[in-house]
């Protein structure tokens, strides 16, 4: 057997990859077992935003993995701490609580919201509330897709866990109106990214710190993807000069080598968990805390913050300049985009799936959404050439139904 019918044969089949076996990484490219390069354009839907293989956090990791990895949180460590107080310093927030996935800490920032109602707000027991938007993903675990309003992802795993209330993505007043006395947070992707990366209307997370505080209600902001660089600021939240009171961190913070994540927050929530009250055998690891801080390290002195922001308004310009009837929409910021298809002409997946026999690795969401998120290390050549292909794809596309419709 061949690897795709190998891993056809044995794997669950929970995805549906593209037809490419992939073997090695270097920065913004992956070669596959023909040894054909290819340039990535979804960095591992953020978690390779510095790239395949950086240097520094390879030597990070085995440093760290040579001398000390796994001892559980039954002890301190020497590495924990350092992390900490990066991440608190980053977020401007007080303290962190380490976990591995995404999914994970969003759980996690779930136990706190509803603590902190009972116990610091004071709503009656089991009655918990929390504002979510239509649209979101906030992982796959039983209780993320309780709220989750994609069919899809609910289709046969219920009974759900209670408790949430979408509200429209972008609605302010759909959420003002939604919060009730039994409401602990609203917890949010400030951008949308498996929905197909929705960017809300200016002023709406500014617009959700005035409403939370007006109502003491919790925001917390589900950052795994948009954070740390990836929409041309540290956080989306620092684009409306705003601090939330907390914030979710994974997918970039394992340097794409490791899982590692985090739910960051003011004392006064995170005050909420007490000794056995939550915890991960795995999480906060010393070599997932050495990774972490490599991670923000390479983020800072890499300057790829400013690069996502120079390369994004580039990128978002250029695909925004091309005139193909295939196109229906570009949607972004900083190196962050959805490039809407039309239906009528071609699937997101067809056009990925071109852009894959062009030497373009990305991938499609909700069938309509091509999803370009390279790595922030990419250089300009590396990126003009990737949306040079692109375009040649949607013109290929678009050529067949032009001359459907003069005959």
């Amino acid at each position: 057997m061949n690897a795709i019918d190998l891993e056809t044969r044995y794997s669950a089949h929970n995805y549906a990859p593209l037809p490419v076996v992939l073997t090695r990484g270097q920065g913004a490219h992956l070669w596959d077992t023909a040894g054909r390069r290819y340039v990535d354009m979804m960095s591992a839907y953020s978690a390779a935003s510095h790239g395949h293989a950086h240097p520094r956090i390879l030597a990070a990791l085995t440093a760290q993995a040579k001398r000390f990895a796994v001892p559980s949180r039954a002890y301190y460590s020497d590495r924990l701490g350092p992390f900490f107080a990066e991440l608190c310093r980053l977020t401007s927030l007080d303290a962190a609580l380490p976990m591995n996935t995404g999914a994970e800490a969003v759980e996690t920032a779930i136990k706190a919201a509803r603590r902190w109602g009972y116990r610091v707000k004071g709503i009656e027991p089991g009655r918990a509330e929390i504002v979510v938007a239509a649209g979101n993903f906030h992982g796959r675990t039983t209780t993320a897709i309780s709220f989750s309003t994609e069919p899809e992802y609910r289709d046969g795993f219920g009974p759900f866990t209670p408790g949430f209330g979408p509200v429209p993505f972008g609605d302010l007043a759909a959420v003002e109106r939604a919060i009730t006395p039994q409401t602990a947070a609203v917890l949010i992707e400030p951008i949308q990214g498996e929905a197909g990366v929705i960017v809300p209307p200016a002023g709406f997370i500014a617009g959700l710190r005035r409403i939370c505080d007006a109502h003491r209600v919790l925001l917390i902001l589900d950052e795994v993807q948009s954070g740390l660089g990836r929409t041309g600021a540290w956080f989306a939240f620092q684009h409306e000069n705003i601090r939330p009171d907390g914030v979710i961190l994974g997918k970039a913070l394992g340097g794409g080598v490791l899982p590692v994540s985090a739910f960051v927050a003011r004392r006064e929530v995170m005050d909420v968990f007490t000794p056995g009250s939550h915890g991960s055998t795995f999480g906060g690891n010393p070599l997932a805390a050495a990774v972490g801080l490599e991670a923000l390290h390479v983020i800072s002195d890499e300057e790829l913050v400013e690069k996502s922001r120079v390369l994004g308004a580039h990128m978002l310009e250029r695909l925004r300049a091309i005139e193909s009837p295939a196109l229906a929409a570009v949607r972004g910021r900083g190196l962050w985009a959805g490039a809407e298809i039309d239906p009528n002409i071609a699937s997101a997946r067809e056009v990925c799936e071109r852009l894959l026999g062009k030497g373009v690795l990305s991938k499609e969401t909700h069938h309509t959404v091509v999803r370009l998120a390279p790595p922030l290390v990419i250089a300009r050549d590396d990126l003009d050439w990737a949306l040079d292909r692109f375009e040649d794809v949607l013109h290929e596309l678009a050529g067949p139904r032009r001359r459907a419709r003069a005959a």
